[in-house]
């Protein structure tokens, strides 16, 4: 009676843990589909950022699944069948970017030229994917202090700027000015810190700001607040350590439109170059041709940003979009953008990149095939990485 009890319990149990297993495996199909198919809506791109930077978990979890004796019913097969299929459909980013990663550092140096001395302070990525660094973050940092300041107070609204640097660092460093995004009406100086910490291990001052925000502030006020931090940094380089004649701007999004429009039209020669991740730039395109309703309602956040349609405000379309201010003394550019990209389409880095060959400025256009919106917000998935390898060695180049 004994036996048959335990039997009884542990065939049971044996079809838990299949019916388990099939759970996990439709679980990652489903998350499988997410990183190679269109959002659908908001909340699932929001998920697809996670599940294409992130999708690499899968291989732990899968293994997890081939506990002994998964072969003895069509249940545990089929789980780990499915569980093994939708790995490899979460591993495509990984592969892509591997791809992607043999041809940068060549590519990199041919249209920048050579590298400038790398700062010994912390160690640069070493290639722009590692696997390794995907589970355990890599790469060695030298701690970084953050300080705030007042840059600027408009109207006597106060805006601030995190300034970060290297722990008892003693000599005058280059500035990245990081500029938020959040389709120019919300997002924090305190998102993506990741990157400004790396940066400022490196041997940069790095100088996150805030900036006013449209519907309130409408164009060209964000672009002023830049102008504004950047003044900031340079008349106080001697006590914030500063390096006043080499600075590079970075936005993402709406601040890679900042980024992109501030650099090309202050006409400071101590900006050595910009680099914008997934900015829009072609905004009276980008109003004809609207992201997808589902996700974002694109030409609302223009109207609000320019304060109307292009009809009734085209010298607002015209001055805001960086297309119009390419030249000669246009200074050296990274865009970045992935190509499954939705609420930024990937034309509006297309459209510059032509306009950039056309006045022959160094630049380079970053396509990231399998990356949507925001992507690098895992700092270690892999474009984290790819994205990290190139703006460090432009960066070195350019400054």
């Amino acid at each position: 009676m004994t036996g048959w009890v335990a039997s009884k319990v542990g065939s049971q149990a044996r079809r838990v843990l299949d019916l388990g297993r099939l759970i996990v495996g439709a679980t990652l199909v489903l998350l499988g589909f997410v990183a190679v198919l269109p959002a659908a809506n908001d909340r699932v791109w929001q998920l697809s950022v996670v599940v294409t930077e992130g999708g690499h978990w899968s291989v732990p979890l899968c293994l997890c699944l081939l506990v002994p004796r998964w072969r003895r019913s069509g249940i545990g097969i089929s789980g780990v069948a499915a569980a093994g299929f939708g790995t490899l459909l979460l591993l495509t980013p990984v592969v892509r970017a591997i791809s992607v990663g043999q041809e940068l550092p060549a590519t990199l140096q041919r249209r920048f030229g050579s590298l400038g001395a790398m700062t010994p302070l912390a160690d640069p990525r070493p290639a722009p994917l590692v696997i390794s660094d995907l589970f355990d973050g890599g790469r060695s940092s030298l701690s970084v202090e953050v300080d705030e300041h007042v840059y600027s107070a408009p109207a006597g609204k106060q805006l601030g700027l995190d300034l970060y640097r290297p722990v008892g660092s003693q000599a005058r460093l280059p500035g990245v000015v990081i500029i938020h995004g959040g389709s120019w009406q919300g997002g924090s100086r305190r998102d993506f810190p990741a990157l400004n910490r790396y940066l400022a291990a490196r041997g940069y001052l790095v100088a996150a700001i805030s900036y006013r925000l449209a519907p309130q502030f409408p164009f060209p006020a964000a672009r002023d607040d830049v102008a504004a931090a950047v003044r900031f940094l340079k008349n106080n380089a001697s006590s914030l350590g500063l390096d006043a004649d080499r600075l590079a701007l970075i936005g993402r999004s709406a601040g890679g439109q900042l980024a992109l429009i501030s650099a090309y039209t202050l006409r400071d020669t101590a900006i050595k170059g910009v680099v914008s991740y997934y900015g829009p730039v072609a905004l009276r395109w980008g109003y004809a041709n609207p992201a997808k309703l589902s996700i974002i309602d694109s030409s609302a956040i223009l109207d609000a940003y320019l304060g109307g349609p292009p009809d009734t405000h085209a010298a607002q379309y015209q001055a805001a979009s960086p297309l119009s201010h390419v030249g000669h003394a246009t200074p050296p550019t990274l865009l970045i953008n992935g190509l499954r990209d939705e609420l930024v389409s990937p034309f509006h880095a297309e459209f510059l990149s032509d306009r950039l060959l056309r006045a022959r400025t160094p630049h380079l256009y970053l396509r990231l095939p399998w990356a949507v919106h925001g992507c690098d917000y895992l700092f270690h998935g892999p474009c984290g990485q790819v994205t990290t390898y190139a703006v460090e060695r432009f960066l070195a180049a350019v400054l």
